[in-house]
């Protein structure tokens, strides 16, 4: 008569603890390396060796020298914070209309939201230019009514055509949180205050700002980060004289054959993501979101 082994819970439970926990760990730290760390290790390594060869400084010394690096560095912070700050008002203003205002198809608006946030950004730029470009829709009718050669809307291939871009794109980014935040406020806070007389204006100051705080400074931190590192919506919008980190990357690499120069702006526009993205996480933490 032959004993079988019948494998139990606590079994397993053994067999798990045997099993150091570093050993479970090798898998996805070994794919990290391989398909992050890595290559991220090359883009350093290479932006310390210049085109004649060893390893030195140089590189950096070219770059940081150069007026091209110190004004793409000028303009991606600008358009960054200007497209931030644009996010945030307008996507406060945007939530506050879905969470209080009861109006039809409020919820589907909400789900919509949700449904933007997948969209590439290239797309929300190539409907502006479809409204708004040379040839766009509201240049076409310009010229329709007044027999002009060219449409007033011409703003598209400046700053200010990269700047709306992006609002228009990231304020959905600050919209998702807000509206979040605004289904746990307690309405009977609202209600109380409407009830004495306090006007809209007064109840936003003073109830739900204070609430959406927390919400406004978590979405705002992971706009700034996204607007740092965007590189399709200043390429389709071929805005004349705009130039980001991102598109100085490619412009080194691509147009010119720099690729220490390339590298050496890719680790800056590193650094300033990592230093960013970590303050996300901080006030993400701190918010709960």
């Amino acid at each position: 008569m032959t004993s079988t082994t019948i494998s139990t819970p606590v079994t397993k439970e053994r067999t798990r603890a045997a099993v150091p926990a570093w050993v479970w760990a090798l898998p996805p730290v070994a794919l990290l390396a391989l398909f992050f760390l890595y290559p991220l290790a090359l883009v350093v390594q290479q932006s310390f060796q210049p085109d004649a060869g060893g390893t030195s400084l140089q590189p950096y010394a070219d770059v940081f020298a150069s007026g091209a690096f110190r004004e793409a560095l000028w303009t991606t912070v600008w358009l960054a914070v200007a497209a931030t700050a644009g996010c945030l008002v307008l996507g406060f203003v945007l939530a506050l209309v879905i969470a209080f205002v009861p109006f039809p198809g409020a919820k589907a608006v909400a789900r919509f939201i949700d449904v933007f946030l997948s969209f590439p950004s290239f797309l929300i730029t190539l409907a502006l230019l479809f409204i708004y470009g040379t040839v766009g829709m509201a240049n076409g009718a310009w010229t329709d009514a007044t027999g002009a050669a060219e449409g007033p809307f011409q703003f598209l291939t400046t700053p200010w055509g990269v700047l709306l871009a992006e609002i228009t794109y990231f304020t959905p980014f600050v919209m998702r949180p807000l509206l979040a935040a605004f289904s746990q406020l307690d309405t009977g806070q609202l209600e109380a205050a409407s009830s004495l007389g306090a006007r809209a204006p007064r109840i936003i100051r003073r109830i739900i700002l204070p609430e959406a705080l927390p919400a406004l400074a978590a979405g705002g931190s992971l706009v700034l980060v996204l607007c740092l590192n965007e590189f399709g919506i200043v390429l389709f919008t071929g805005a004349k004289g705009v130039t980001t980190l991102p598109t100085l990357v490619y412009g080194k690499a691509i147009l010119e054959s720099d690729y220490p120069g390339a590298c050496v702006v890719a680790v800056v526009n590193v650094l300033i993501s990592v230093g960013l993205y970590s303050l996300y996480r901080v006030v993400s933490r701190r918010a709960g979101a």
